[in-house]
């Protein structure tokens, strides 16, 4: 057999090679997007947790809000722990809500774009699928039609009605691992601000009661 090429493996895919070509542009395009939106925010929310709670321990979350202001926006747990702060003048039920809010909002910015992910991950083995039909009923209408029979022919159609099949596990083997990849960074992050959400809130509700029992 010649060597094979992408460019050739391609036009013996036939016709279901083009919806995957296009899965597969937007499987990278989504990829590489979110990565670099990942690698340029932060999301770490321990290594603030000390500090503010540290000045609401103290009473102070004026100093707390004024720390939390000097971080950028690409630090995501700073302005989320921010708008519960801001928040505590007005009880527990106004700070809980705001933290609650800024979480789903941030989340969802994050989250942008991953849903292609699975929508790919989904319909390119499908795709791949029926490529590999459309191509196998080719090829043994070939062999039906076929005087002579032989190993080559055979083997010949089921080859080339199995590239699309590869292509698209190939597209959904991407697409799923880099949504899984995103996703746990996302679930870790949750489970952080959350974690130090209860403590903020729980440290203010003290110091209230302290307060109010001298």
């Amino acid at each position: 057999m010649d060597k094979m090429t992408l460019i050739s493996l391609f036009q013996l895919g036939g016709w279901s090679m083009w919806p995957l070509l296009a899965m597969s542009i937007v499987t990278v395009a989504v990829t590489i997007e979110r990565a670099i939106y990942f690698l340029m925010y932060d999301f770490k929310v321990t290594d603030i947790e000390e500090k503010v709670i540290e000045f609401l321990k103290n009473d102070d979350r004026d100093g707390a809000q004024a720390y939390l202001k000097t971080f950028k926006k690409k630090k995501l747990a700073a302005h989320i722990i921010l708008e519960g702060v801001t928040m505590a003048k007005l009880g527990e039920h106004r700070m809980e809500k705001a933290f609650e809010a800024e979480t789903q909002k941030k989340v969802k910015d994050i989250e942008k774009g991953l849903n292609y992910l699975v929508e790919m991950g989904s319909i390119a083995p499908i795709t791949g699928f029926l490529g590999t039909v459309s191509g196998m009923i080719g090829a043994f209408g070939a062999i039906a039609k076929a005087t002579d029979v032989n190993a080559q022919l055979v083997a010949g159609g089921i080859f080339e009605a199995l590239i699309t099949t590869a292509y698209g596990l190939i597209i959904a083997v991407v697409s799923i691992t880099a949504y899984n990849v995103f996703t746990n960074i996302v679930e870790r992050f949750i489970t952080n601000i959350e974690r130090v959400g209860t403590d903020v809130v729980t440290t203010v509700l003290i110091q209230e009661h302290e307060k109010n029992n001298k």
